[in-house]
C-alpha cells in the first residue's frame, strides 16, 4: 500500500464525518431511557431545611452556591468531579453530580425562591451527544435531565445559560455567607449521622481488609502501597472514594503527620500507622486511625507508647460531653502526654511555662469536626468552633499521637523511629457522646487479638 493510500485510510478512521447524513443517522434509532431519576433523594427534605435556614440568617440577599467546575487532570481529560461542599449541603446532591451547576437564592417577600441552574443534557439530534467529552453521553454516560433533578431535589430547575448576567461566580459564596453555612454545618441532622455511621462502617471494614494483606505488604518491596492500595479500593468498592489521601505510614514514617507518599517497605517488628476513611456516595466520610504491630504482636517499648496515647486519649473521652469545648478535650488529652514524657526525662526545664516544651512530639491538635469534609466547618468562627460548645449532633475525632523522629536526640535510642496515634470519630449525644468507631479495638491486647482474627 502506498504512503498516500494508507494516509487516506488513517483519516477515514479518525475523523469524524461532519456531513448532515451522519449527524442524521448517528441522531436516530435510539431508544428512551429506562432510569429516568423520578424518585425524590433522602437528603432532599434535609437540604430544603438547611436553605430555609440560610434563607433566615440573610433576609433580601441573594445568595449564591456554586458547585465547581471539571479541573484538567492530563491535556483532555479531566479528574473525577468532586462538588462544593457547600453545593452538596444545601441541594443534597453527593457524589460526581453536577460539574458547573449553580444554586441560586432569590430573595422574596416571604424568604427565598431557589433554582437550580444547570448544563441540560445534549440530545440525541444535538452534536454534543457525540463531540462533547465534558457532557455528551457517547463520553460520559447519560446524565439526567433538568425534569430529573427537579425531581431528585424538589428545586426548581433551569438551563446554565440563563443564569443572571450580574452573578459572579468567583466571589460565591460570599464569605459571610461560608462562615454561616459552616456553622450550620456543626450540628449534624439525622440523615447526616447516618451517612457518617455508614462511612466509619465501611472504613472498619477497610481496616480489617488491610491487616488480611499485611503478609503481601511484608514480601512487596513498597508494601505501603500495598497498605494503601487495598484501602483505596475497599473505599471505591464500598462507597465514592477515601475522604482524604490515605496515609500508610511504617515504621518511622509514622512519624510524618501527613505521610502521603506511602512509597516504603513494610517490615516484620514496625508499626504500621494507617490513618484513612471512606467517603461514602453522599460525600460525608469518616476519619480513623489505628498504630498496629506489623507481625501482630507490641514490643514491650511499643507498647508502653502506646499506652500513653490511649491513655492520652482516654482522658480526652472522660471530658468529652456536651457543655465542653474542643479545646477542654485537648487540653485532657495534652496533660497526659506531658506527665508522660516529662518523667521520662525527656523535656528540660523552660524557661517561659508557656513554651510546652512537651508538645515536641504531639505537635498538632486532639480534634476536629467531621462530615463532609474530613476538617469539616473550617470557615466557622474560632469562638464556635475550637472554642465553641460542644452540642448533641456534633461529630468529632479524638486522636492524640506521639512520634518520636528517627533523628530526634532529645528521645532515648530505643523510642526513636517510633510514631503512634488512634484517632475516633465521636458524636456528641443528649447525655454524652458515642464512639461510631468503638467496634475497631484500641487497646493493645484487643488490637492484637483482632489482627489474628483478621490475618490471612
Amino acid at each position: 500500500m502506498s504512503d498516500t493510500t494508507d494516509n487516506a485510510s488513517n483519516k477515514a478512521r479518525t475523523l469524524r464525518p461532519d456531513n448532515d447524513e451522519f449527524k442524521s443517522w448517528i441522531g436516530s434509532h435510539w431508544a428512551e431511557p429506562d432510569d429516568l431519576s423520578t424518585q425524590r433523594l433522602a437528603s432532599a427534605v434535609y437540604a430544603a431545611q438547611r436553605r430555609h435556614r440560610l434563607s433566615e440568617a440573610f433576609p433580601g440577599e441573594r445568595i449564591v452556591a456554586p458547585a465547581g467546575d471539571l479541573k484538567v487532570r492530563s491535556n483532555d481529560t479531566d479528574y473525577r468531579f468532586s462538588p462544593s461542599r457547600d453545593f452538596a449541603y444545601l441541594t443534597g446532591l453527593g457524589s460526581d453530580h453536577e460539574p458547573s451547576a449553580v444554586l441560586v437564592l432569590e430573595p422574596t417577600d416571604n424568604g427565598h425562591d431557589a433554582t437550580l441552574y444547570l448544563v441540560p443534557p445534549a440530545s440525541k439530534d444535538d452534536d454534543g451527544f457525540y463531540t462533547d467529552p465534558r457532557s455528551g453521553e457517547f463520553w460520559i454516560g447519560r446524565r439526567p435531565g433538568l425534569a430529573e433533578f427537579e425531581a431528585m431535589t424538589g428545586i426548581a430547575t433551569a438551563p446554565l445559560d440563563q443564569l443572571p448576567e450580574d452573578i459572579d461566580l468567583e466571589a460565591h459564596p460570599a464569605e459571610a455567607v461560608a462562615t454561616t453555612l459552616a456553622e450550620m454545618r456543626l450540628v449534624k441532622d439525622e440523615w447526616e449521622v447516618q451517612q457518617l455511621r455508614d462511612a466509619v462502617d465501611a472504613t472498619i471494614a477497610g481496616f480489617e481488609r488491610v491487616v488480611g494483606q499485611l503478609p503481601r505488604a511484608i514480601a512487596h518491596k513498597r508494601g505501603e502501597r500495598v497498605v494503601e492500595a487495598t484501602f483505596d479500593g475497599h473505599a471505591r468498592e464500598e462507597g465514592n472514594a477515601v475522604g482524604y489521601e490515605t496515609i500508610a505510614a511504617s515504621g518511622p514514617h509514622a512519624t510524618t503527620l501527613h505521610w502521603i507518599t506511602n512509597h516504603g517497605q513494610v517490615h516484620d517488628g514496625d508499626l504500621l500507622l494507617l490513618d484513612a476513611g471512606v467517603e461514602v456516595e453522599s460525600l460525608y466520610t469518616a476519619d480513623v486511625t489505628r498504630t498496629m504491630p506489623v507481625n501482630g504482636q507490641f514490643s514491650p517499648v511499643q507498647r508502653r507508647v502506646y499506652d500513653v496515647v490511649l491513655e492520652a486519649a482516654d482522658a480526652a473521652f472522660a471530658v468529652a460531653r456536651p457543655g465542653a469545648t474542643l479545646r477542654e478535650v485537648h487540653e485532657a488529652a495534652m496533660d497526659v502526654i506531658e506527665r508522660h514524657v516529662t518523667s521520662w526525662g525527656m523535656v528540660p526545664e523552660a524557661q517561659d511555662e508557656d513554651s510546652r516544651l512537651y508538645r515536641r512530639w504531639m505537635v498538632h491538635g486532639t480534634s476536629h469536626h467531621l462530615g463532609l469534609d474530613v476538617h469539616d466547618c473550617a470557615q466557622a468562627k474560632r469562638e464556635t468552633h475550637i472554642d465553641g460548645i460542644l452540642e448533641p449532633g456534633m461529630v468529632f475525632t479524638i486522636e492524640p499521637g506521639l512520634y518520636f523522629k528517627p533523628d530526634d536526640l532529645a528521645v532515648p535510642e530505643e523510642l526513636r523511629g517510633i510514631g503512634i496515634r488512634i484517632e475516633d470519630d465521636i458524636l456528641v449525644t443528649e447525655d454524652g457522646i458515642e464512639n461510631l468507631s468503638a467496634a475497631l479495638p484500641r487497646e493493645a491486647d484487643a488490637v492484637e487479638a483482632w489482627m489474628a482474627k483478621h490475618r490471612l
